[in-house]
């Protein structure tokens, strides 16, 4: 069967289970997206109104989903504002597989119109990247790029297809087995004699301590780690990417550790003996001063990344592995062993846990006269009952937002943790929306973050995605502006935003409902209303200007070095 490379393209993407495609379009693209308009009903495509969007949107889809996201831009400007989004995914782990047209062969490296090189250019922000230069390759590249998206440790995979290759004619063959890659090859299952010895670690453990991440999101591992949790009796804490693996409203559940992590969590790190990492890789915002990290604590690591284990910090026990079949492989060895029934006691362990709690750590004061923007966060969190799926931008309201709404269930929480990208959360959002039309999906984001790709909304409308958008308007990057606070002496240099929208009427002009609430008594009579609107709705939530985040671990200091809030 003879096909253009742009048939073998939208074939490739049906053969893989595509259903939807998030781009923006381009003169090198024009091929394969007139292929992708005859497909009609079998693929649909969602124009963004910016190439970052487009790629957000695909990062928010494979969150909510756990199935691969696509995403097809143009080349030269179409592939560098795609970068950024491939950087997010890449240090979350997310799989994406993003198609960029480039220019003909022939003109490659000619400085030709709309060049630049692409694979070179995101050669550090991607697992893995190709450049077709044979339409004859293409098929084999593209089931390639899908394989190595989604297994191992997940991660963006870009393609790029210069546009005589995608009019080009090659014979074609459908696939016939599974992608076999002789250089990568993912070790799955973890060693059988690491796997009992963890079991005995945990058993003679005095002071265990789960610490979870988002890998057990990545690998669906959250039934395995909730068995585990219930079944010894132990405390799990989370990373900001974790959040949702382990019901929020469980006693079990300590809250999220490391920088503005819960007094109870960050104490447990500092004092625990045995400390089990489960897909979290170490991170400065989770460890603070590295040499005060669990200072106590034998530590037990399981990922499926071996070059994440004793990268940052040395562990006693590694286990290399995905996730889920790794717990699969515990879980099974405690109930042969019948474990749960023979580990020693650990109420003082518990006890102490409990005298930490009472800190209460995250108490804040709603006063009569200025909304507080956890106070909007708490009131959504009831309204939704924890089940909304929430998208984030970066700064305060995302600590917040990480801190007040329990997630009760994992795939409902979509935050940029590694990059720390501003302008995600409306595209990531919509990604989320289109892969769930009937769910409730909720962007929580400030005054400065909405700014950055707030065009989106134009995306929201034309496709009729019901997305909420809650907007905590402080007047200022409210992260920024803390740090400012507490360690530069108040200068507040270049985080007040001076100017800003009328975010309602904004909201209006692209023909969604905006709603303005600046008073405490209004906000959950506002959050009603917003979300129970069929279409996009923005609420501009007049936020008290000065609060800060608590608890905070200044940088390079220690867990337990925690800076506590105003009422503690």
């Amino acid at each position: 069967m003879q096909l253009t490379g742009a048939e073998i393209v939208v074939k490739c993407l049906l053969e893989q289970g595509v259903r939807t495609v998030f781009g923006y379009p381009g003169g090198a693209a024009l091929y394969i997206y007139d292929e992708i308009h005859k497909a009609g009903d079998k693929l649909s495509h969602i124009l963004s109104r910016h190439e970052q969007g487009a790629l957000h949107a695909a990062d928010g889809y494979a969150r909510a989903t756990g199935a691969v996201g696509v995403a097809l831009v143009t080349s030269g400007p179409g592939a560098t504002n795609a970068v950024t989004g491939l950087a997010t995914a890449y240090m979350d782990s997310i799989p994406l597989v993003c198609i960029s047209a480039q220019v003909p062969v022939p003109l490659i490296g000619n400085d030709a119109f709309q060049e630049v090189d692409t694979v070179g250019i995101t050669r550090s922000c991607t697992k893995h990247n190709y450049l077709v230069r044979d339409v004859r390759d293409l098929a084999r590249v593209l089931r390639e790029a899908f394989y190595i998206a989604k297994s191992g440790r997940p991660g963006p995979v870009l393609v790029d297809i210069p546009k005589d290759v995608s009019n080009t004619k090659t014979e074609y063959t459908p696939a016939n087995g599974e992608v076999n890659i002789r250089s990568y090859r993912p070790t799955m299952k973890g060693h059988p004699r690491q796997v009992r010895r963890a079991v005995e670690m945990l058993q003679a453990a005095q002071r265990p301590l789960l610490y979870t991440g988002g890998g057990v999101i990545l690998a669906n591992a959250w039934e395995e780690l909730r068995w585990l949790t219930l079944a010894l009796d132990l405390p799990i804490t989370h990373t900001l990417m974790g959040l949702g693996a382990f019901p929020a409203n469980d006693r079990h559940f300590l809250g999220m550790l490391g920088m503005h992590g819960t007094y109870e969590a960050n104490l447990a790190v500092s004092n625990c003996d045995l400390l089990v990492a489960v897909g979290a890789r170490f991170d400065d915002r989770v460890t603070g001063k590295i040499s005060a990290f669990a200072p106590h604590a034998k530590i037990i690591h399981i990922d499926v990344d071996p070059t994440s284990i004793s990268k940052n910090v040395r562990v006693d026990l590694p286990i290399v592995g995905d996730v889920r079949l790794v717990l699969e492989q515990i879980n099974a060895v405690i109930r042969e062993e019948q474990t749960e029934q023979k580990q020693i006691d650990r109420q003082a362990w518990w006890q102490m846990i409990e005298e930490w709690r009472k800190k209460e750590c995250l108490r804040y004061n709603q006063g009569p006269e200025i909304i507080e923007s956890q106070y909007v966060i708490e009131s959504l969190c009831s309204l939704t009952d924890g089940q909304a799926i929430i998208a984030t931008d970066v700064g305060q309201h995302q600590m917040w937002a990480a801190q007040f709404y329990g997630f009760q269930q994992a795939r409902n929480w979509l935050t940029s943790g590694g990059l720390g990208t501003m302008g995600y959360g409306l595209p990531a959002a919509m990604g989320a929306q289109v892969a769930f039309p009937e769910r409730q999906v909720v962007v929580i984001t400030g005054d400065g973050s909405i700014q950055m790709n707030i065009q989106e909304l134009g995306t929201c409308l034309q496709y009729q995605l019901p997305v909420k958008i809650i907007i905590l308007n402080n007047g200022f990057l409210g992260m920024v502006r803390q740090w400012q606070e507490l360690f530069y002496e108040r200068r507040y240099a270049q985080t007040d935003i001076a100017v800003a929208p009328d975010f309602v009427k904004l909201a209006e002009a692209y023909g969604a409902l905006g709603l303005k609430c600046n008073r405490p008594e209004d906000v959950l009579p506002t959050l009603r209303q917003g979300l129970a609107h069929p279409g996009t709705v923005l609420m501009d939530f007049q936020v008290q200007r000065e609060s800060n985040v608590y608890p905070m671990v200044p940088a390079g200091g220690a867990l337990q070095d925690m800076i506590l809030g105003e009422l503690l």
